[in-house]
């Protein structure tokens, strides 16, 4: 979202000194806004009922009563209400005090500097473009629950609803599921939500993740002991499979196990029995197996370093996540979701993030994947003075160097505007893989100029097109 957007905002002003009303519409109008202007409280009235605005101006005082604080409580209930500035006289501070109290957004004095009236409405504006962005990415999460029902799952882009559309079909069976991707897409999400969903909800997902276990330790945290197996084994202890009994089973970087316990684990899968370490006596289990790795285990099998057969064994179905930077578009219902879910969480408040910090936020590369995200949102609130989460906010590693400007963007002296801008347009359509709408959000332009930016600038061939457009 950018200030040109901003500037094309729907404003009412209300007013009963006409040629004040009048100045303060020509003021907003030269920097883009629509004004709809009425002169006294009845006429806010009639026009509020037939149309939405995304900010009100109005008079405080008019035909000698502060009709302004009635104009703003009729803003206050619409849905979501719109931002009011109010004007008045100078050194009304009683009033201003209990107008802010009331909710107005803002409050100037007469007689107006102009410049600083258009600054603050433009700030009006955005803040309501922000507020109703809000209140869209809220009804896609609430859309997303509803339709998919995987809990703390979020994405919308095409990839994501496959995935999870794959998810909850496997979810009704018993079939072995093989989770691919890198650290941090969410695998053990999307084991939870198979498991919660299947009909071995009612008993239990044991999670084991088997990235730097040797041989001995995975043979018992897996198969259990009896008392006396091995020095220290001062009585007898279920493994994870027993405890799993009826449930589930999720293996998490199964690559890394050392080929020794590759073959005890097929055989355990083909016969569905355990034997506890110091112990003859086997043991029936009942269990499905939900196995994830971040490394490319077919290269492992090829090269002879996975078990061919224990491979067979635990794919059954293949999910593979793509990492986050393959799902930019799910970005800013991540960091909605995030930013929720952090408030909450450390109790404070948080209203929204500025388009500068979600444009960096959208550009980031994430090698971290939504873990890191998830991380760099909750930092975020905990670190921010206030309820915006702007530039200052993002941890080092996301904030450029400079004062806020976008990364990459330090040494541009010299060049036109012109090329600037082409080649911001190149290099976001490229990074969106050629989704024009998710590259015009994250420029801050509508498709219409998008689209004609292409055209002026002669991108369409360079630019890699989707079969879905």
């Amino acid at each position: 979202m950018s200030e040109r957007e901003f500037k094309k905002s729907s404003i009412l002003i209300v007013d009963d000194e006409q040629e004040h009303a009048q100045v303060m519409c020509e003021a907003l109008q030269r920097i883009g806004h629509r004004c709809d202007v009425t002169y006294n409280l009845a006429e806010a009235q009639g026009r509020m009922q037939k149309k939405k605005f995304d900010v009100i101006v109005t008079d405080l005082m008019m035909e000698g009563r502060r009709e302004g604080l009635d104009v703003l409580q009729l803003a206050h209930q619409q849905q979501p209400p719109p931002p009011v500035i109010l004007v008045t006289a100078h050194g009304a501070v009683k009033t201003y005090k209990e107008a802010m109290g009331l909710g107005a957004f803002d409050f100037i004095e007469k007689p107006l500097d102009l410049e600083d009236f258009r600054a603050q409405v433009s700030r009006a504006a955005e803040h309501a473009a922000l507020q109703k962005q809000n209140q869209s990415l809220e009804q896609q999460l609430q859309d997303t629950r509803e339709a998919q029902g995987f809990e703390g799952i979020v994405g919308t882009s095409e990839v994501m609803r496959k995935i999870l559309q794959t998810a909850r079909q496997v979810a009704a069976s018993d079939i072995p599921v093989l989770i691919l991707g890198e650290s941090g897409t969410g695998k053990e999400l999307i084991a939870r939500a198979i498991h919660n969903h299947s009909r071995r909800r009612k008993s239990r997902l044991v999670a084991l993740n088997c990235a730097g276990l040797s041989e001995n330790i995975l043979e018992d945290e897996l198969f259990g002991h009896v008392k006396g197996a091995y020095t220290g084994a001062a009585g007898d202890r279920e493994g994870r499979f027993e405890h799993a009994d009826g449930g589930t089973l999720f293996m998490d970087e199964i690559g890394d196990m050392p080929p020794p316990m590759q073959a005890k684990l097929l055989r355990v899968l083909e016969n569905g029995e355990v034997v506890r370490l110091g112990s003859n006596e086997p043991i029936q289990v009942d269990v499905r197996l939900i196995s994830a790795t971040n490394r490319k285990i077919t290269e492992m099998v090829a090269d002879k370093q996975f078990r061919e057969d224990l491979y067979f064994r635990i794919k059954g179905v293949t999910i593979e996540l793509p990492p986050l930077r393959e799902r930019r578009e799910d970005i800013p219902l991540l960091i909605h979701f995030f930013m929720n879910q952090a408030a909450e969480k450390h109790h404070k408040a948080a209203e929204r993030v500025t388009p500068d910090a979600q444009q960096l936020l959208m550009g980031y590369h994430w090698p971290g994947n939504v873990r890191q995200l998830k991380t760099a949102v909750e930092n975020m609130i905990v670190l921010s003075p206030g309820p915006v989460l702007d530039v200052e906010s993002l941890p080092p590693e996301i904030r450029p160097a400079g004062a806020g400007s976008p990364a990459g963007l330090s040494n541009v002296g010299g060049i036109s505007l012109n090329q600037l801008e082409k080649e911001a347009i190149r290099s976001t359509l490229k990074m969106t893989h050629g989704n024009r709408e998710q590259a015009a959000k994250i420029l801050g332009i509508g498709e219409r100029t998008l689209y004609r930016k292409i055209k002026e600038y002669d991108l369409g061939d360079d630019q890699p097109q989707r079969n879905d457009e």
